[in-house]
């Protein structure tokens, strides 16, 4: 069972740690690079805990509400590129929303806590596919800045004038 105040101190790590950022961003890199947003709700997951760094790999668990389950394509995507995923089904426990004296714990001025059903997916990603993700991102920034140089150069360049020919060149 998750807790909300976990998710939220992991969410303050982050927040605190760049290094930790950074591997997340990396992460995300390679599920956005191998397309997982365009499958059926993998865009509305929310973090729950991680990144987790292991010699090889970083895990990271996503949460979504129970009716919104991510499409199993997406996973199979990521198996296919030496990932393993693993679907679970669990509860969250939220504080209700105050709405009348009966939404109190008793004795204090905070809302009873609630359980409510949750898909968790967790995804343990090799750092080689983070890497090769990483410097194919590189490569292609910076063919990108070598092109936009070579057409810099070609627009600088003097314009080149018409020769006159020379008497060893046939006239028409």
């Amino acid at each position: 069972m998750q807790d909300i105040i976990e998710v939220i101190k992991n969410l303050q790590t982050l927040r605190e740690n760049d290094t930790s950022f950074r591997v997340l961003q990396d992460f995300e890199r390679v599920l956005d690079e191998l397309d997982i947003y365009v499958f059926k709700n993998w865009q509305e997951g929310e973090l729950v805990s991680g990144p987790h760094v292991n010699r090889y790999s970083v895990k990271c668990t996503f949460m979504w509400p129970r009716e919104e389950m991510p499409a199993p394509d997406g996973a199979m995507r990521l198996n296919e590129h030496g990932c393993k995923v693993v679907y679970g089904k669990e509860n969250i426990l939220m504080p209700r929303k105050i709405r009348d004296p009966g939404d109190f714990r008793p004795g204090t001025k905070k809302g009873k806590i609630d359980a409510h059903p949750i898909w968790t997916v967790t995804i343990e990603m090799p750092k080689k596919l983070m890497q090769d993700v990483y410097v194919g991102k590189e490569n292609k920034e910076n063919k990108r800045m070598s092109d936009l140089m070579k057409y810099t150069k070609l627009e600088n360049a003097a314009p080149t004038q018409p020769q006159e020919p020379t008497s060893d060149q046939p006239q028409s």
